[in-house]
């Protein structure tokens, strides 16, 4: 792969992986509140997003999207939207405490969290902006097919490790314990966090 630097890309996909945002609250929270199964869906419901980012960017999406503005500016719109709403759906259960009930409350079920997490990464206005500067500075024009095809596998093999990571570890007991007593403290903070991204990706602008 002459002039990719893989290892510089892969570390960069880390850090952006790594840093909190939408994709790790959600998996996070799920994990804690809807058990593995469900948590280990989101987050497959995340990388195919992010496999799908990470191929269209190689073939110049994310080119198409920063010139013509309107169509990132949709996404953004959506994306903060849908944020909002999982904050308002967060501070209603951190409202409501950890009360107990007659009726148990129902779980997210693996394939709405599927569903959840593709939709979570396909209007993640970072996601847009991270696979677009990555395939832009990281990798030269020219490219050969089979150099794009090895970095597009590289980086969705370590987003799928590390979100299921997530998942796995959001979702062990002791995790899971901590999520139940204190439910109201859990749901309060993904409520503020989620409401602070949504604002954050309101008030980006492109270039």
């Amino acid at each position: 792969m002459t002039d990719v630097n893989l290892p510089v890309i892969l570390f960069a996909a880390f850090i952006a992986a790594g840093s909190p945002g939408p994709a790790t609250l959600a998996i996070a929270g799920t994990s804690m509140s809807s058990g593995r199964r469900s948590g280990l869906a989101l987050a497959s419901g995340v990388t195919t997003g992010s496999f799908m980012w990470s191929i269209a960017a190689a073939f110049g999406l994310g080119a198409v999207m920063s010139a013509n503005v309107w169509v990132f500016e949709v996404v953004r719109y959506i994306g903060a939207a849908y944020l909002m709403w999982l904050a308002v759906k967060s501070a209603r259960a951190a409202w409501m405490g950890n009360k107990i009930t007659t009726k148990p409350l129902p779980k997210t079920t693996p394939r709405r969290a599927y569903a959840k997490g593709l939709a979570l990464h396909l209007t993640n206005p970072k996601a847009v902006l991270f696979f677009g500067a990555l395939y832009a500075i990281g990798i030269p024009p020219g490219t050969a097919p089979s150099a794009l095809i090895t970095v597009i596998a590289a980086v969705g093999v370590q987003s799928l490790l590390m979100f299921h990571l997530y998942a796995l570890i959001f979702s062990s007991a002791p995790m899971t314990a901590a999520y139940t007593r204190a439910k109201r403290g859990f749901e309060g903070f993904f409520a503020l966090a989620f409401g602070a991204i949504a604002i954050k990706v309101l008030t980006t602008r492109v270039g």
